[in-house]
Formats: structure tokens, sequence, C-alpha cells
């Protein structure tokens, strides 16, 4: 071939090769439904691993500039999306070759076509920076890591908090296959621990996920410190259950969606009431109804408005307005006070009192005994207390002074006696020294003297110290102290 020949040959190849980078570079790219595309397309040229010419919106998006950067930078800016980028422009006299990226990151596809030394990358469905770097730029500024995961598992997509915890707990980027929450690409939603290999602090994420299109798109939100928090609470009311274990008062605190959330081992003697339905947070009217059922309250007379009744002590608990006593059927009888906790709970306090009650009991009837045997005594018998109060008295001295110290607001004093004493009494007497002994101040343990009522009838008084520091007034007529002298 003459030199002419070669030439001509070269000039239209020259202008075939021209013409081809024209049409590449100029040809409109595929747009994603409902998103526009740049004016550009993302295109590129190399010529024997040389960036020859590439269009402004691919200088621009890869920072890649002809005669300085060559097909490895290029590469380098793909390979995580597109790990099957070749190492090399391309095999074969000529050929073309159409990649998908495997992360959702911007472009998702690209061809690439080489003849001889002529190389050309073409972007497609890729989208308009605006649209693509206003969502980039959202999900990256978010506090929370967000991946999205294939049918497989494998990560196609992360923001930049993800990275930026991988880099932090793995100390570099992640690879294609690898993901920073393993055990979340299979579990459903929940919790994960999140442990540094480094041995750093463990972090708690709350895991979410949900799929889109065949592409599950997760969520990881730190609840490190809510876990703390609950935790501290766990431990708290372990503290708490402890400390009451001891007491013999049965405590239940229902929260404020009145469910039993804490009791301890008082409530179950008092209650009859199962562990195991105590511990399955039942509800309060629930609660009630089960010591109802345990004959561990008394019975409503209504059972109908049974609820009724639960709701108005529940009511009344809440304001600290609620304190009964139960008689059971067995016998026994509880105290059961109600009263408001922090938070819009309940407290219950469930004391067994048969023995105060009974002591009581007893105490009274030996005084209703007591007061009834010395009001069968004809003398007339008044005891004061060490500060002069009146405290007890016998029918024989109601009837005698016309006195009745049950039916007086206030307390009597032994001044108030000495008062109607001095005005039924026609002798002198020296009452200033029954004052003297009835309040302690002397020494002296008794009193006796004679006194003369305004009817004529004589008696004999006799003031004694008796135990506690009281003082005991007998009035007695003289007629049967003289018989009783001979």
């Amino acid at each position: 071939m003459t030199p002419a020949e070669i030439l001509l040959v070269l000039l239209i190849a020259i202008a075939a090769a021209s013409s081809a980078v024209t049409y590449l570079l100029r040809r409109p790219e595929p747009s994603v439904q409902g998103e526009t595309t740049d004016a550009e397309p993302l295109a590129l040229l190399f010529d024997d691993g040389v960036l020859h010419h590439a269009t402004t919106p691919a200088m621009r998006r890869f920072s890649l500039l002809p005669g300085a950067h060559l097909w490895d930078d290029l590469r380098e800016e793909l390979k995580d999306s597109f790990p099957d980028f070749p190492t090399f422009p391309g095999p074969g006299e000529h050929g073309s070759l159409t990649l998908q990226a495997r992360t959702a990151n911007d472009p998702q596809k690209i061809e690439i076509s080489w003849w001889g030394s002529l190389c050309w990358v073409t972007c497609l469905n890729h989208q308009r920076r605006g649209s693509v770097g206003a969502t980039q730029r959202a999900c990256d500024a978010s506090p929370h890591p967000i991946w999205q995961t294939d049918r497989d598992g494998a990560v196609i997509w992360c923001n930049n908090r993800y990275l930026i915890l991988f880099e932090q707990i793995h100390g570099r980027r992640p690879q294609p296959d690898e993901c920073l929450f393993e055990k979340a690409t299979t579990s459903l939603n929940g919790r994960t621990l999140l442990t540094s290999r480094s041995g750093g602090d463990s972090e708690w994420f709350e895991i979410t996920r949900r799929e889109v299109d065949g592409v599950t798109i997760h969520h990881a939100t730190c609840i490190s410190g809510l876990v703390k928090a609950e935790e501290s609470l766990r431990t708290f009311v372990q503290t708490l259950t402890k400390t009451f274990a001891h007491l013999r008062i049965g405590l239940a605190v229902f929260n404020r969606d009145d469910q039993l959330v804490l009791f301890n081992p008082a409530l179950l003697e008092l209650s009859g009431v199962p562990a195991e339905f105590l511990s399955g947070k039942p509800n309060m009217l629930s609660f009630f109804d089960q010591l109802r059922e345990n004959r561990r309250m008394p019975e409503p007379k209504n059972y109908g408005s049974w609820r009724q009744q639960i709701a108005s002590l529940a009511s009344a608990a809440a304001d600290g307005r609620y304190r009964e006593t139960w008689s059971l059927e067995d016998g026994r009888t509880y105290s059961v006070q109600g009263r408001p906790h922090p938070e819009g709970a309940t407290v219950f306090l469930f004391e067994d009192i048969s023995a105060e009650v009974s002591l009581t009991r007893n105490f009274r009837a030996e005084l209703e005994l007591s007061q009834y045997l010395l009001d069968k005594v004809e003398d007339c018998l008044v005891v004061f207390s060490p500060s002069g109060v009146l405290t007890f008295c016998n029918s024989a001295y109601r009837e005698l002074w016309q006195q009745d110290p049950d039916a007086a607001f206030a307390d009597i004093t032994v001044s108030d006696c000495l008062d109607i004493w001095r005005s039924k009494a026609k002798a002198e007497v020296p009452w200033q020294d029954f004052m003297k002994i009835s309040c302690g101040y002397t020494n002296r343990q008794s009193l006796t003297t004679r006194i003369t009522l305004n009817n004529g009838q004589r008696m004999t008084c006799v003031a004694e110290t008796i135990a506690s520091g009281a003082t005991l007034i007998c009035f007695k007529t003289l007629e049967e102290v003289t018989a009783a002298a001979h």
C-alpha cells in the first residue's frame, strides 16, 4: 500500500472514531421515571488507559481531568459500587460491557465500549445531580445508620453515618460482602448489641426494616441510653423488692395503666394469689377479683356493680382517700390503704391487724367489766391523772355530785371538781390540799378529811396516790365508816 493510501485509511479511521466519540458523548441518556437527567451525559474517553476526554458532568462527578488521570483513577471511584469494573480498559480488538451497580448509589449502571486503544465509559441511569444530591444529603445528615440489602442479604447501599460507624468499629471501610449489623440481615425488628473489636464501649441499637421492591431498607437507632435507663430501673426495682421482702405489710404497686408492676412476698401470703398470677402483671380489676375469689376481701353485696366498686376504689386510692378495714370470713381483719404514687401509679398496702383488733377488743371488754364492777361499789370513786385531769369515776360519784364527765366537751380537771365540791359542802374543807396531792405538788401520799354536804349528809373524803402517779379520791358516808369501825 502506497503512503497516500495509508494516509487515506488513517484519515478515514480518525473520522470514524471522531464520529463515534461524538455520538457516544452526545447521545441522550435514558432517564428514570419521575426524574430528570443532566443536559450532558456522564461519559469519558480513554486512550491507552489515559483519560483523553470527559464531559463536564463527568469531570465534576469523578474529579478527573483529561491528560492528568488514568483508568485506575476511575476504577478506584467506581469499584465499591461496581466490584466487576475491569482492571484494564478492555480485552480484544473491540467489544462492549454493561455493569449493574451493587449499591443504590449514583450511577446505577455503566456501559463500557472499546475499539482498539480507545475505550468509552458511559454512566447510564444517572440521575440529575440536584435530586440525587438532596436525597444523599438528607440520608448522610441522618444521625442514624441507614442501609439497604438485596434478597441475599448483601449491603447494596448505605449512608455516611453507617460508614463512619463501621470505621469506628472495624478501623476500615466495609467490603461489599460485609454488614455492620450481621444479625440484623436475617432477624426481625429488634435490638442488637454492637461491640467494637478494639475493646471499646458497646452500643445498643434498635433495628427496623421494611422491604420495598425487593430491597430491604434498614434503620438503626442508638438506644444505649434507653437500655442503661432500663437496667437502672430493673436494678432499682430489685433493690426495692429486696427491701420490701422483709416487710409484713403486703405491697402492690400498679402503674398508670393499672397493671401490677411490683409486689413483695408478704402480698402472696396475705392475698393467697399464686406468684405466677402476680408475675403476669394483672390489671387492678383482675387482682381484686382474684382476692374476692380467695375470700381475702369482703364479698360485694351487689356483684353486678363490682366493676364500678373497683373503679371507685381505684379513684379513691389515686387521691389518697382509700382506707378501710376488711373483716374476712375466716375471722381475720385486714387494714387496706390506697395511696397515689408518682407518674400516675397507685400503691395498695395490706396489713393483717387481727392481733391488734383482738387485743383492742379484749382490752375494751376488760374496761367495760371493770367499769361495771366499780359501778356496783357504793362508795363514790374518782381518779385523776398526774396532770390533774379526771380519767375515771363510777356511777355513785356521778349521782352524788351530779357530774357526768362523758357529756363534757373538754377535759374536766381537779380544779373544776373542787368548785362543784365547795358549792355542795357546808363545812370548811382544806380543798387546796386535795389540789396539791392530785397535781403532785406535795410529797404527801394520802389525805383524809370529813365534809358535810348542804343536805346534811356527813361524809369522809380520802385522797391517795396510786399507780403511775394518778390520784384516787373516795367519798364515803360517815355512818358506813362508823358501822365498819364497830
